[in-house]
Parts: C-alpha cells; sequence; structure tokens
C-alpha cells in the first residue's frame, strides 16, 4: 500500500459492490478521519480501533439501504502525483448535489459543506456518492 488514502477509500467502494458487511485496514490517523466523516455522511454504519495479531487495523462496517450498497461510486482526485487543492470559493464547484467532497483541511478532514461553512480550503481527497 502506497496511497493510504486511495487505497481505503477504494476498498470501501470494492467492499461495498461485492456486498461485504465490513473491512479491515491497517489503522492510520487519515483513514480514521476519513472515516469519521463517513460515519457522519451516512456513507458507513461504525468504525472500530483493534489489534490484530500486535498490529492496530481499523474495523468499518458499510452501510446498505433495502440491500443496496449506499457507496455507489468514488471518484479519486488528489493522487501522489498530481495534488488538487482547492480555496473555500471553489468547492461548490467540485462538488455536485448528489456527491459529498472530502477535504484535508488545516483544521482536519471535513465534507465539502463543513469546509465551505469554515470558509477553510485544502487538499481535495475524494468524491463520493
Amino acid at each position: 500500500m502506497n496511497y493510504i488514502v486511495g487505497d481505503f477509500v477504494i476498498q470501501l467502494k470494492n467492499a461495498s459492490m461485492a456486498h461485504k458487511r465490513e473491512i479491515t485496514v491497517p489503522y492510520s490517523n487519515i483513514s480514521k478521519a476519513i472515516a469519521q466523516v463517513l460515519k457522519k455522511e451516512g456513507f458507513v454504519d461504525s468504525i472500530k480501533e483493534e489489534v490484530v495479531k500486535e498490529r492496530r487495523v481499523l474495523t468499518v462496517a458499510l452501510r446498505y439501504q433495502r440491500r443496496k450498497p449506499v457507496i455507489t461510486n468514488v471518484k479519486l482526485v488528489s493522487k501522489p502525483s498530481l495534488r488538487t487543492y482547492v480555496g473555500s470559493g471553489d468547492i461548490a464547484k467540485q462538488q455536485g448535489r448528489a456527491m459529498v467532497a472530502v477535504i484535508s483541511t488545516n483544521t482536519g478532514v471535513l465534507t465539502g459543506r463543513e469546509a465551505i461553512e469554515k470558509g477553510v480550503g485544502g487538499e481535495l481527497l475524494f468524491k463520493i456518492w
């Protein structure tokens, strides 16, 4: 695993498309922050920190509505080879009506709406819908 954010988000999407109940990923602060934002937005059910074989892991339970996954697609915007930064005024252009933009700011990982309300910009990590 080289890009923690991309690996985590794509694992979430793939697991939801395969109708898995939960995924277990290696623990990192950014993964936990993203999972908490996705839980607040209703994309995942629960987040648990566990220790398995002396390693910290994050177990994320996925959410389904009427047996269909809530996460339908993910678009990685910022990549290791090309980081994408947006100001608070440009976030609305990047975020559609049905999708949620996840942004890493100096105040933590926020959704596009929260970043607009706080008036902060940052690195646009991915869009999820």
